[in-house]
């Protein structure tokens, strides 16, 4: 959970600087639905800069001689925090859960997707490349039918919750509009 009352220093971790984000050129289909993603973690930045290297390198966007990615960092004041919808996730609970599988499934669940289109930030705890094939699995119904509690309650125990880091996903361009960028710096292989 962020503190009200003070400055917000978010990371943003890529094969490149990014210092202005565009809405347009975020992928759809993510953890709380398409926007600019940031932690509040630099080590998961920096861990997540060099997964989008890897990736970029292998769809051909950046050279396979490119051996660093980029940590981009944004300070977001207090005041216009304060002014933005924000829903935020305490935790990795059955809400949470729902909320990634409905943004993460390209069909269905469209009531759960237009629950959370109100708001300029979603923020919760980050489901990453370690927690993929437990989501993936819930989401084929391997724990039961993706709606019962106990299939929910199989994948939250299996996620260990009080691991993962957090994530915001800058989901308007009013909120992207808080964000100021300060920095970037290279993180090598």
């Amino acid at each position: 959970m962020l503190t009200q009352g003070h400055d917000i220093i978010l990371y943003h971790g890529s094969y490149c600087q990014v210092a202005a984000p565009i809405l347009s050129k975020c992928a759809a289909h993510k953890d709380f639905g398409r926007g600019f993603y940031l932690t509040t973690s630099k080590e998961q930045a920096e861990r997540f800069s060099l997964i989008s290297l890897r990736k970029a390198a292998a769809n051909a966007v950046v050279s396979e001689e490119q051996n660093y990615g980029v940590v981009s960092v944004f300070r977001c004041p207090a005041e216009e925090w304060g002014r933005l919808a924000i829903c935020e996730f305490a935790t990795a609970d059955a809400q949470w859960l729902r909320c990634v599988m409905a943004h993460r499934m390209a069909k269905g669940f469209k009531q759960i997707v237009e629950q959370y289109s109100g708001y300029d930030v979603v923020g919760g705890k980050i489901a990453n490349d370690a927690t993929n094939a437990v989501i993936t699995a819930f989401m084929a119904g391997l724990y039961g039918p993706v709606e019962s509690v106990r299939a929910m309650e199989i994948c939250i125990g299996l996620l260990l919750p009080e691991r993962l880091n957090d994530q915001f996903c800058f989901r308007t361009q009013r909120a992207i509009e808080t964000l100021h960028f300060t920095e970037s710096y290279q993180v090598w292989r």
